[in-house]
């Protein structure tokens, strides 16, 4: 829960980082463009913004935001896919199942979750503050990991307001 909510927090950083660096440097070209076709005396001052705007572009190309992000965001979901495999397991077959059989059951979850840690980027920490503030609200909150129901008796439900963990 922690680390899915924590990687869409990320992803929302990178896409903030992408805005903050895109947007001034679009902008910075726009200016130097303009200002050296209507000027004939301002050739200083266009050629200093248009310096700025591709120093700028030089650096959003370095860091590249919108991969970053994307990785974030498919990190996250991955994240998620396997909260609700163990959420799955847990609350419908678990119950049922011998001990040899969900110890395996287990064994795969772990693999699956080892995987994702391998391939996600480490989280900065306001991402992880942002990511525990919002699951202290209730974002990742489901009814069944309250009230355990028999097995085979109910189907896990989400709790109004879980839709808060997704990327946005």
């Amino acid at each position: 829960m922690y680390s899915a909510q924590t990687q869409f927090e990320t992803a929302k950083h990178w896409r903030g980082v992408h805005l903050m660096m895109g947007i001034p440097t679009s902008l910075l070209a726009a200016v130097a463009g303009t200002t050296a076709l209507v000027e004939s005396t301002g050739r200083i001052a266009a050629g200093i913004l248009a310096l700025v705007s591709a120093g700028i572009s030089a650096v959003m190309t370095t860091v590249n935001a919108p991969l970053r992000m994307s990785h974030a965001t498919g990190c996250a979901n991955a994240y998620l896919e396997v909260q609700t495999a163990a959420r799955q397991a847990r609350t419908v077959d678990l119950p049922v199942l011998p001990v040899d059989e969900a110890r395996l059951v287990l064994a795969e979850l772990t693999a699956r979750r080892d995987e994702q840690n391998r391939a996600a980027d480490p989280p900065g920490r306001r991402a992880y503050r942002r990511a525990q503030a919002n699951i202290g609200r209730g974002g990742q909150t489901y009814a069944v990991d309250h009230d355990r129901p028999a097995a085979g008796r109910s189907v896990p439900t989400e709790r109004p307001g879980a839709a808060e963990s997704s990327y946005g």
